[in-house]
């Protein structure tokens, strides 16, 4: 009977050669980071934070601003590289402001948007942040009436901070896994606030908010809230809590204009729209997500975001439904749909006022925007206000508000 043992000796030289294969080969290519540059000296900063920008290659001049605030236990860079915002600011041109939270300030780097000393206009981490949107103005040429800010968890509970405490600052806002302003004022009711959640009547929250700038009378920013389905961290009591804040704000009914689905997941979308038909609060209900930000990797016009880190969530480009519900791409995709043959064959189009405007799907007069060819009002010329107009015959638009094929 032959021996064993130069079968083994073969089969242990077959193995050596496979691990030192598997440890010589290169690794995976990695995400490749977006380029940040951190900016110093932006204010007096009393909030401790550091800031970033991310300046896209084509940024034309007066650019509108968007404000990033990243998670719990995330930073400025994590959050570039994942969320798909620098995607989105390359497509619709604009500047993307980082704010960065320290481990000194608080050791899972949340922003405290849970401490009135950080909380309140003009103090502490809300102060720096509006720092740096006065800095982006002055530096960079931006244009100071398209301010935005948006931001997961802590950073979407700052977002709310920074909507409620300076109105007179930010057009528009979206909270992801968010909570409403002032839900909390020291870090146990933050908990409470998270999870199971605060209920008061919209009129209670919606004095929280007017009670942080007492002397403003309006116009308020919009709102857009993200909320996933299964978050057992920010669960989704906060999203009506968000709703009922901000629609009462806005003295619209908690009761959605008009709802519909959106995105590869069918996410629920509900629209609370004023009565110059502008959307002033949508909520957008993620299906079978928990906590985080969704994204949907791939070079679609409505794909952005890598999964490649914690807290960003496989599901739907929430950073490209959030650019254009502040206005600044079509909801589409930033995409011209091709018009329709010349046989009578109605064309859809969805857009903003001012998007019409520059299309020539409409004209301005006296600051009022009006359909080219049926004149029909729709409303101020401005990037908030959103129309569907129907071109029939070629060159003819008319109002077609959900009645467009």
């Amino acid at each position: 009977m032959p021996s064993p043992l130069p079968r083994l000796r073969a089969a242990l030289t077959v193995l050596v050669m496979a691990v030192a294969a598997v440890l010589s080969a290169p690794p995976p290519a990695a995400h490749a980071a977006v380029a940040l540059t951190r900016v110093t000296g932006f204010g007096s900063n009393p909030g401790q934070l550091s800031m970033y920008v991310h300046r896209p290659a084509s940024l034309p001049a007066s650019p509108p601003v968007v404000v990033a605030l990243h998670g719990c236990t995330q930073n400025a860079q994590v959050y570039a590289d994942h969320s798909g915002l620098p995607d989105m600011a390359a497509r619709a041109g604009f500047l993307l402001v980082l704010a960065e939270q320290q481990a000194s300030n608080n050791l899972n780097k949340c922003f405290n948007w849970f401490r009135t000393s950080d909380s309140r206009r003009g103090q502490g981490e809300a102060a720096s942040i509006r720092q740096m949107v006065a800095h982006a103005v002055a530096t960079f040429g931006a244009d100071p009436r398209r301010v935005y800010v948006t931001g997961l968890s802590a950073g979407g509970a700052m977002t709310s901070v920074m909507l409620a405490a300076y109105p007179d600052v930010f057009t528009a806002g979206a909270v992801v896994a968010g909570v409403p302003y002032d839900c909390a004022r020291d870090v146990a009711s933050a908990y409470s606030c998270m999870n199971p959640g605060v209920d008061l009547s919209p009129a209670q929250w919606a004095q929280r908010v007017r009670d942080a700038h007492p002397a403003w009378t309006g116009p308020w920013p919009r709102v857009a809230v993200w909320q996933g389905d299964r978050d057992t961290t920010v669960v989704p009591r906060n999203a009506d809590e968000l709703r009922d804040q901000w629609t009462a704000v806005h003295g619209l009914s908690p009761t959605p204009t008009r709802t519909s689905v959106i995105g590869p997941d069918s996410t629920r979308h509900e629209e609370y729209a004023a009565a110059d038909g502008t959307v002033a609060v949508e909520v957008n209900r993620v299906p079978a997500i928990g906590h985080g930000t969704p994204v949907d990797p791939g070079t679609g016009p409505a794909q952005c975001g890598s999964t490649a880190a914690a807290y960003f969530l496989d599901s739907i480009c929430s950073s490209h439904w959030i650019t254009a519900f502040f206005g600044l791409t079509e909801p589409g995709g930033g995409q011209t749909p091709p018009p329709g043959p010349g046989d009578g064959t109605a064309s859809c189009w969805t857009g903003s006022n001012y998007h019409h405007v520059q299309a020539g799907r409409a004209t301005t007069s006296g600051g009022s925007v009006l359909a080219k060819g049926s004149q029909q009002s729709m409303g101020p010329y401005n990037t908030f206000v959103v129309h569907t107009l129907k071109e029939s015959p070629a060159g003819y638009f008319t109002l077609a508000d959900g009645a467009c094929p």
